[in-house]
């Protein structure tokens, strides 16, 4: 057994104050030092776990050390498989595209031709605009409030928060924002951008693309409406205009589907994939209509362009959606949390004002701001990870493994019932918190009042 030395872990908490940059974010949102993680669960160097409703930003949709992985990249480091390979040519690059074909592709008749970019979501955005710009030969995209596209400089603006529009930061050119689905209201704002685009004295010039999520996550868990987004395609289309699709967060299952435009029955020209394609693993891709596909050798590049270790673990993750069973339990998870948190809503009356959400990517909003923050502190404190978004933070963001089994899943709502509790200052529902044994395989499941879920 693993004997714990406090001095050794304030040690370990020292040396990331004294030797990591300021920049670190999730370390001071979870500070603890991690050791280990299966499934939905993650252990500290203390031996405390932590059920995870963060799942690394929406990276670990099939869990921690997902075991179809863990034994397919064994195998391929005890073979010598190649790990680095730019962008030459692989078995495991050519088995990954052949299943994305027969997996993905074939069954939802799409025909999208595959460009690996760079390891992360921003460039497979940064190469999604500027192959956009290229192929349309204009240089203007429209993109919405609330939008999040990543950190580097064309991802910046696009991504709506003023706070990255500071010109000593990044750079705001050739990009219009408008109003996404809800932000007016009831206010159907697609209108606007018709208008707009059939004005000549707008001021909007015709765009090369219109980029959107179908829900922004990083925004707030703002959902759209199908028929708003097939409206924004069929003006995308009258207008020759390319419709991109960020999939990086609420892609790879999320909504229930694998792409999560597949219900709006649209066929974007361009699509983003990053985060939990590659099962933890750096990976990003960009779907593209074979039209689209007029880059020359070597136009848009990137070092590690060819993480064969990605390639290996997405071959095997998509073995989920080789029928419908998992995308229905998906949902079938989703409509749980979408009741739990309703009543947990109600429960607390003016403090919450609002639930929503898709599949299973849900927000519990709050009507002060500080109070999202409060709670998930507390609940971090009870043994859940669980973060915030929105313009002010204002939304708790629930963003469990999609593998998560129903257990895990009521003790983390009940012990964000619990942490909510806490956070405005009355004594918890149940009277009682979850306690880990780390003695045991699994953990001790706390139901609490949630075993109708």
């Amino acid at each position: 057994m693993r004997i714990f030395h406090p001095q050794r872990h304030m040690q370990l908490n020292d040396t990331i104050e004294r030797l990591e940059s300021n920049i670190r974010g999730y370390v001071r949102s979870f500070p603890t030092v991690f050791q280990s993680a299966k499934g939905a669960w993650l252990t500290d160097n203390r031996g405390k776990r932590y059920l995870d409703f963060f799942a690394g930003a929406g990276t670990l949709n099939y869990g921690h050390n997902n075991p179809l992985v863990k034994k397919a990249l064994l195998s391929f480091l005890e073979n010598d498989g190649v790990m680095h390979g730019l962008d030459t040519a692989t078995t495991a690059k050519i088995e990954l595209l052949e299943a994305i074909d027969e997996i993905l592709l074939k069954p939802r008749g799409l025909d999208y031709k595959v460009q690996f970019s760079g390891p992360t979501g921003t460039n497979a955005v940064e190469a999604a605009i500027k192959l956009a710009r290229k192929s349309k030969q204009r240089s203007h995209i429209v993109a919405f409030t609330n939008a999040y596209h990543g950190h580097s400089l064309g991802s910046l603006a696009l991504t709506g928060n003023q706070y990255y529009h500071d010109m000593s930061y990044g750079s705001h050119n050739n990009v219009t924002h408008l109003p996404y689905d809800g932000y007016l209201g009831d206010l159907d704002t697609s209108l606007l951008l018709k208008k707009m685009l059939e004005d000549g004295s707008s001021g909007l010039p015709l765009p090369a693309a219109v980029i959107l999520e179908t829900v922004q996550g990083e925004g707030g868990i703002n959902v759209a409406s199908f028929d708003w987004l097939r409206r924004i395609a069929d003006i995308c289309k009258a207008h020759d205009i390319l419709l991109i699709v960020d999939d990086i967060q609420v892609g790879n299952g999320r909504t229930g589907t694998f792409f999560s435009f597949e219900r709006a029955g649209i066929e974007p020209d361009i699509v983003c994939l990053s985060k939990a394609i590659g099962g933890g693993l750096p990976m990003s891709l960009v779907f593209l209509r074979r039209e689209c596909d007029i880059w020359k050798p070597g136009e848009h590049t990137g070092t590690f362009r060819g993480n064969n270790l990605a390639f290996v673990a997405a071959r095997q993750l998509l073995e989920y959606w080789r029928d419908d069973e998992f995308g229905l339990e998906i949902g079938a998870n989703g409509v749980r949390i979408e009741l739990e948190l309703k009543s947990i809503r109600d429960q607390f009356g003016s403090v919450c004002a609002d639930v929503r959400g898709r599949g299973m990517i849900w927000g519990l909003e709050f009507a002060e701001p500080e109070m999202a923050g409060r709670v998930c502190r507390q609940a971090f404190q009870n043994g859940l990870m669980i973060e915030t978004s929105g313009a002010r933070d204002q939304v708790v963001k629930l963003l469990p493994p999609l593998t998560i089994s129903r257990e895990d899943l009521r003790c983390g709502l009940a012990i964000l019932a619990d942490s909510i509790q806490q956070a405005v200052g009355q004594e918890p529902v149940t009277s009682k918190f979850y306690v880990p044994d780390i003695s045991r395989s699994e953990p001790g499941i706390h139901i609490g009042s949630f075993a109708s879920l």
